[in-house]
């Protein structure tokens, strides 16, 4: 039985409510970004009232948080889920495309990446931290096993493969080829994956 379904459907109207405010605040921080996004916003998308938002959110930190960590909670699930008879670098790889895949639906607004006070906001956040700690742990052991069995390359830091990884997921390339290529999504996650572990270099590439 699910946790949803344990709870009264008092709390099962909340949770679902909690779970719509997530979306919208997903949905409208990839159009408007964090500085732009009220709570005004997230409110009129939900089509509740902001009082009934600050119920589950005291603020647009809060929520943004919340949000941050749901996606963070996302990769740890969608890792736990694979075959861990998968190798390190097949890991990688299945992990990066699935998170290409939540971008390219609009599950994913990039947003560290976006400014300094948006960096500084999600450090204060414990919950968030806790995540990417546990995430990023587990990503530097699969990093280091590929480069000791040669699926990566074993002479480059390993920060620099980690962090390389890292960039691919808010690549502006993936907008690009959405908005104007005439690629489908599951053909830009391919090109995207091969461009990621194999480069952009011919086979006859002279040295």
């Amino acid at each position: 039985m699910s946790i949803l379904a344990k709870l009264s459907f008092k709390d099962q109207a909340f949770k679902l409510r909690e779970t719509a405010i997530l979306d919208a605040t997903t949905n409208i921080l990839k159009d408007k970004g964090y500085d732009l996004m009220t709570m005004d916003d997230v409110a009129n998308a939900v089509g509740i009232s902001k009082p009934s938002l600050y119920k589950h959110f005291k603020s647009k930190e809060d929520l943004v948080g919340e949000a941050m960590v749901r996606l963070l909670d996302g990769a740890s699930d969608f890792l736990s889920g694979l075959d861990q008879g998968l190798s390190p670098i097949a890991t990688l790889t299945a992990l990066l495309e699935w998170a290409l895949r939540v971008r390219l639906e609009g599950g994913m607004p990039f947003l560290p990446s976006t400014s300094a006070h948006v960096r500084d906001m999600l450090m204060r956040n414990l919950k968030y931290v806790a995540r990417v700690i546990k995430l990023n742990y587990q990503l530097e052991k699969l990093v280091a096993k590929a480069q000791k069995t040669g699926d990566l390359n074993p002479d480059l830091p390993s920060d620099v493969i980690l962090f390389s990884f890292y960039s691919r997921t808010c690549d502006p390339a993936v907008e690009f080829l959405q908005r104007y290529s005439k690629l489908d999504n599951e053909q830009i996650i391919q090109h995207m994956l091969a461009v990621c572990m194999s480069g952009i270099s011919g086979s006859n590439q002279s040295s």
